[in-house]
């Protein structure tokens, strides 16, 4: 069903996926630190949106509820853009998600909500705004011990 939607969302958008579709829609929900659901603006079921070039902490990882507070602050309820770059394993749109000209996904980084995640070794596009908050010790940055979310899953499995 949600492959459903998002063909739908692609096809009203006038995208393929070979192509970004680019939508506004209101957040209708936050899953965690980096997966939220936006109805498109122009009508139909919510999408859901994992944002691109982040990992947040698991739910059931420490600091993972604290993320997931943060991004449903900062934007349930909210008019946001989508920016959209594909999907995952599941089936989830791969996006930038900007509120207010701002980026979502960095403000998460920033603030120590989430690592920027690397690519093939090399840094992501959020790699100095995680610098940023582990020399200002922000959020998961607090305490000593911040486990990646990769090696969470590894060592411990996905959250039930």
């Amino acid at each position: 069903m949600r492959r459903r939607a998002w063909l739908l969302l692609l096809a009203c958008c006038g995208a393929t996926l070979a192509q970004a579709a680019v939508f506004h829609g209101k957040v209708t929900h936050v899953t965690d630190g980096d997966t939220l659901w936006v109805r498109p603006a122009a009508g139909g079921a919510p999408v859901e949106v994992r944002l691109l070039d982040l990992d947040a902490p698991e739910g059931c990882q420490r600091f993972g509820p604290e993320a997931k507070q943060a991004l449903a602050r900062r934007v349930l309820n909210e008019t946001v853009r989508v920016r959209t770059r594909g999907v995952d394993d599941y089936d989830r749109a791969l996006a930038r998600v900007d509120l207010r000209q701002q980026d979502v996904g960095g403000w998460m980084v920033r603030h120590g909500y989430a690592w920027s995640m690397e690519f093939r070794g090399k840094a992501g596009p959020y790699v100095k705004l995680e610098r940023q908050a582990r020399a200002e010790r922000a959020g998961l940055w607090s305490t000593p011990g911040a486990l990646e979310p990769r090696s969470f899953r590894k060592r411990f499995g996905r959250c039930q």
